[in-house]
């Protein structure tokens, strides 16, 4: 799986600009329904709002990326926003979101979310890649960035494989 076969174009606004983080939050949803993965979109909605209730899913460093996993779901995806000047996203770190990505997940076992979290933050503290994320002028050059990164950095799946396949040793005095 890669982080474009679950990003859709329509799903991406390079302009965002949320008054804050209930509005950025709604703008992603609506973002996430343009891709047709979502069966419920008001279900899919309280499934955001109350996991970000739990806690923030603003990570720090201009980054916040909140999910849900929900029947309301169909097929994974992602949806992307970003706010030039920051949004007040409650960060662990205290910065404003620049970038946004939400994840929806189909309420299965295989708790595909936490796979593809895992890849987004990997992938966004790489400085350089997330700038560029920022900086792109069109949804093509966004994609472009997108799908250069999931080239250059191992498949979920093939990391996990890879971490399988490993051997440790270790030395005790």
């Amino acid at each position: 799986m890669t982080i474009r076969d679950l990003l859709a174009a329509e799903s991406i606004n390079l302009n965002g600009t949320p008054a804050g983080k209930t509005e950025a939050l709604n703008q992603c949803i609506d973002l996430m329904a343009k891709s047709g993965k979502i069966a419920d979109v008001e279900k899919y909605r309280k499934g955001v709002f109350a996991r970000e209730e739990e806690g923030t899913t603003g990570i720090g460093m201009g980054i916040a990326i909140p999910h849900c996993k929900s029947d309301a779901v169909t097929k994974a995806g992602l949806a992307a926003m970003v706010v030039k000047d920051g949004v007040d996203f409650e960060s662990l770190d205290g910065t404003p979101a620049k970038i946004i990505f939400l994840i929806a997940a189909p309420n299965t076992e295989d708790n595909v979310h936490l796979d593809v979290l895992s890849k987004l933050s990997v992938l966004m503290m790489d400085e350089d890649f997330s700038e560029s994320l920022r900086n792109a002028k069109t949804v093509d050059e966004f994609l472009n960035i997108i799908d250069k990164a999931d080239d250059e950095k191992p498949d979920i799946d093939e990391r996990l494989e890879t971490a399988q396949a490993a051997k440790v040793l270790a030395v005790t005095s």
